[in-house]
């Protein structure tokens, strides 16, 4: 399963980067209003630090808009993926540039039938949110599920992009499934690190080698 994390915060990508534990970088407007910067000046700053694909958002909400922003994004690194909304123009959007050799992340997937209709546009990544689908009473594991049953019954090479993780049973749960990619905060990445008996092992470890009154090096 890839790792991307979703933040415009370099520091983090920065962190995460340097443990081997990011393989790309997740942005939408939200959190690059969160990270009170240039919108073009940060993704630039983000594909250099990250070799996998970074996804930047259009705002147009019209066909038109969207090609003419994602002429705009696409030339800002060679990693950038494009994310569009699941809509109609967002659809005919993913489809022009993805036959043109432009990573697309079709975001804002809430149903299978959405996933299969980006698949069928040729979306590099598709962004179903399991959060916000929990939050609104639906089971956000059962979305991912049945998109990687529909994917693999008709060979789709579009692959699934977990977002709106969080906390670590969705990672768990995503990876059980075979879900390609997630997506989360730094926060619930780190998350993954964490188990009390590591904590205690490293503890009782420590305890132990004070009392030999040794030292490394």
């Amino acid at each position: 399963m890839k790792f991307f994390a979703d933040t415009a915060d370099v520091n983090d990508i920065r962190d995460l980067a340097e443990a081997g534990l990011l393989d790309g970088v997740t942005t939408n407007p939200s959190l690059i209003h969160k990270a009170g910067r240039d919108f073009i000046e940060v993704v630039t700053e983000i594909c250099s630090i990250v070799d996998g694909p970074v996804s930047a958002e259009v705002v147009a909400l019209d066909y038109a808009g969207m090609m003419r922003e994602a002429e705009i994004l696409r030339k800002i690194a060679g990693n950038v993926a494009v994310k569009v909304p699941l809509t109609i123009d967002g659809l005919k959007t993913c489809k022009s540039l993805t036959d043109d050799g432009t990573m697309v992340n079709v975001t804002l997937c809430f149903s299978a039938n959405q996933a299969l209709l980006a698949a069928k546009a040729g979306a590099t990544f598709i962004s179903p949110f399991v959060g916000r689908h929990d939050d609104n009473g639906f089971d956000g594991m059962q979305l991912i599920g049945d998109i990687r049953l529909i994917y693999d019954n008709y060979a789709f090479d579009t692959e699934i992009l977990v977002a709106s993780v969080r906390h670590p049973i969705h990672v768990l749960e995503s990876a059980r499934i075979g879900a390609d990619v997630m997506t989360a905060p730094p926060s619930v990445i780190r998350q993954l690190v964490k188990h009390p008996l590591t904590d205690k092992g490293i503890e009782g470890f420590l305890a132990d080698w004070a009392k030999t009154g040794q030292k490394i090096g």
